[in-house]
């Protein structure tokens, strides 16, 4: 069996992540509040953690939207009654990352089911599991493409941070945090330091490229993929802004 007929489905997977989230990332790194996709990946983190401890991992859904919803409402509102906001939102991530631990502390996988909910194994990826993120990651983005641009003020930042909330519900439940936060965050950021082309496909691709690439990585090292995405993702962005820089100055 080829690499390719074994693997087609979490690359398929990979891409409609890097898809979805650079939508969402070009807008985050635009508004300069880069940490709001992380604190609201962790509030999302917390109803799995509920969903695992309380329910036996029924409900999952349900309950990682509802934490991320309340996390993204805190941040909509906060954007128009605090002042410095990217510390209001540091604040936040520090809450839900600590509530995980807190929450898990006494079961005896805590340390396993935290570090999978910050960085999940995508690599064997069922294309049974593709159909589910494709149907909402595609109503998600006709919503923002079609609706966003013609909202203003509170409703604006309410169904910006809304549809945020519903995206990162499905893929921290698929990635885990850290893998959403470097998908929202690097291609997009590697888009912006570039002129030559339009900013979303060139995302787009850029991150398809990285993503895959990555895992490809951890299959042939046997390495583990969420954390292998995060680490060639995250240095992929901080080279690309060093040699951007470089050519600029120099």
């Amino acid at each position: 069996m080829s690499l390719i007929s074994l693997l087609w489905p979490a690359f398929a997977l990979a891409i409609l992540l890097v898809f979805i989230h650079s939508m969402f990332g070009l807008e985050i790194i635009r508004r300069g509040v880069i940490f709001t996709d992380l604190a609201i990946g962790q509030f999302a983190a917390i109803g799995v953690a509920v969903s695992l401890l309380f329910f036996e991992g029924k409900h999952t859904f349900v309950l990682t939207l509802v934490f991320a919803l309340t996390g993204a409402f805190l941040i909509s509102l906060a954007t128009y009654r605090v002042k410095h906001i990217e510390a209001f939102i540091g604040m936040l991530y520090a809450l839900g990352a600590s509530s995980i631990i807190v929450l898990l502390s006494n079961t005896t996988q805590g340390t396993e089911l935290f570090n999978k909910l910050q960085a999940t194994d995508i690599l064997f990826t069922a294309s049974s599991d593709l159909w589910e993120p494709l149907i909402l990651y595609s109503i998600i983005s006709a919503l923002f493409a079609f609706f966003y641009p013609k909202f203003t003020g509170i409703a604006k930042e309410m169904l910006f941070f809304g549809l945020l909330a519903l995206t990162v519900t499905s893929s921290v439940q698929l990635a885990g945090v850290l893998v959403v936060f470097v998908l929202l965050i690097v291609p997009a950021f590697i888009s912006l330091l570039q002129t030559k082309f339009a900013k979303l496909p060139f995302s787009w691709i850029t991150g398809s490229f990285i993503i895959i690439f990555a895992m490809i990585i951890s299959y042939f090292f046997d390495l583990p993929t969420g954390y292998t995405i995060v680490f060639i993702a995250s240095l992929s962005g901080i080279l690309s802004a060093l040699i951007l820089s470089d050519q600029k100055t120099g």
